[in-house]
């Protein structure tokens, strides 16, 4: 970790840069693989499954047998867990289901909004170093809320063939359509243009390394929606003095496993105290199974000593972090000031896993600064806002008059026409 004391304002644009791979080289070689999808298909997605899952496929399909095994290789506690998990996130998504109201801005002039879901979703599933099954959750579980007729996983199997058997039971909980076995920049592919087997989709969720991240942002250029632009994990713990700094160590350390390109930052009021969550971050990674990947997620990581907890949301709003965790005694006061984050923990007891996983808030949330102008997943993502209007003849006589002046001054004179035809109906028959 490196140590920043009392940064000055002008230095923050240096302290709130993430680590990222060479993107001009990653964009090259994203492209030439989406292409050979776009072109050979099924074909294209087995030669990538053996390259890079090494795994020789026989189906890209996820069989009914396949679900019904990985049931019985999934212990009940984690079975109840996930459960649970879902529970939560159902019961917070369906408070955001949307009620349009009818408005009438001027009479005769009715309009208003419907929420319609969009028809076809896919959802990518990591698996590598971590399969996360708790994904499946929170993308799946408002998809199914919104109404989406279509929900389309892909997540890549191991090299016997098969799927992590949570991630299958968590998609059958939740209530996916269809399976398949693809990864990377592939399953982006396979989802955005379709091929023989795998169904072309309006919109693509889900988080994944550098590659998916730039595979996801080229294919949103001309086939296909994508929730948001994002990248590696990331989390920033804002602490004071008074904070549980095993807890804080443990925040730092639980991002940091995720993996190499990672980062976690620490904003802290108190030099003891950031020299003490240090000493256990040290001594917490020793006792990591994933102790290799947190170091390296550490070496690009920043410990930053402030003069107050305002100042520490400043410079947090600057950095705009994917999770901020706020553990200080003014952690309400705080939280009122957050204006750039993708989902807030608030409190000793609030760690950034109660949020990943069974809260009910959704985790899959804008990173690399994104949050500036992203927000995380939500039931909205999921639908389109479509808008309504209807005018009888006393909505034209109210806004008639308007739209001929405001088009003829645009010199847009179709425009103006197609109101002018209708006043000279409603006055010829009166």
């Amino acid at each position: 970790m490196k140590v920043i004391k009392y940064p000055q304002q002008k230095d923050w644009d240096s302290l709130v840069q993430r680590p990222h791979l060479d993107v001009t080289k990653l964009n090259d070689t994203v492209k030439k693989i989406l292409d050979d999808i776009k072109s050979n298909g099924d074909k294209a997605v087995y030669q990538y499954e053996k390259k890079f899952d090494g795994v020789d496929l026989d189906s890209l399909i996820v069989s009914d047998e396949e679900i019904k095994e990985a049931e019985t290789l999934v212990s009940n506690e984690l079975r109840d867990s996930l459960v649970i998990a879902h529970e939560n996130i159902l019961k917070f998504h369906q408070s955001q289901l949307f009620k349009g109201e009818k408005i009438v801005t001027s009479k005769g002039v009715s309009c208003w909004q419907k929420s319609i879901p969009i028809q076809k979703v896919g959802l990518y599933i990591p698996g590598g170093t971590a399969p996360l099954f708790s994904t499946v959750l929170m993308l799946a579980t408002p998809a199914k809320i919104a109404g989406c007729e279509d929900i389309i996983l892909c997540t890549p199997p191991d090299k016997s063939g098969k799927v992590n058997p949570a991630i299958l039971v968590a998609a059958k909980i939740a209530g996916v359509n269809k399976i398949y076995k693809a990864g990377g920049v592939q399953a982006i592919g396979a989802m955005a243009y379709g091929t023989e087997t795998v169904p072309k989709v309006y919109k693509i969720f889900g988080p994944g390394n550098q590659y998916v991240m730039a595979a996801k942002q080229q294919v949103s250029l001309h086939e296909v929606a994508i929730d948001m632009p994002a990248g590696p994990s990331e989390v920033c713990v804002i602490a004071d003095q008074n904070c549980n700094v095993e807890f804080v160590a443990a925040d730092l350390l639980s991002q940091a496993e995720h993996g190499i390109d990672s980062q976690v930052i620490l904003i802290c009021t108190d030099e003891n105290t950031l020299y003490n969550i240090e000493k256990k971050v040290d001594s917490q990674l020793q006792r990591l199974p994933r102790k290799n990947i947190a170091q390296k997620t550490l070496d690009n990581s920043k410990f930053v000593l402030v003069h107050d907890t305002n100042e520490a949301i400043e410079l947090s709003n600057k950095y705009a972090p994917e999770h901020l965790i706020i553990s200080t005694d003014d952690y309400e006061s705080l939280a009122e000031k957050v204006i750039n984050a993708g989902s807030v923990f608030l409190g000793k007891y609030a760690c950034e896993s109660a949020g990943d996983y069974a809260s009910g808030t959704n985790h899959t949330l804008p990173t690399h600064q994104y949050a500036l102008a992203y927000n995380g997943v939500n039931l909205d993502s999921y639908n389109r806002k479509v808008t309504f209007q209807h005018l009888s003849k006393d909505g034209v006589r109210s806004i008639g008059k308007a739209v001929v002046c405001m088009a003829e001054n645009e010199q847009l004179e179709a425009h103006a026409n197609a109101m002018r035809l209708r006043i000279k109906d409603i006055n010829s028959s009166n």
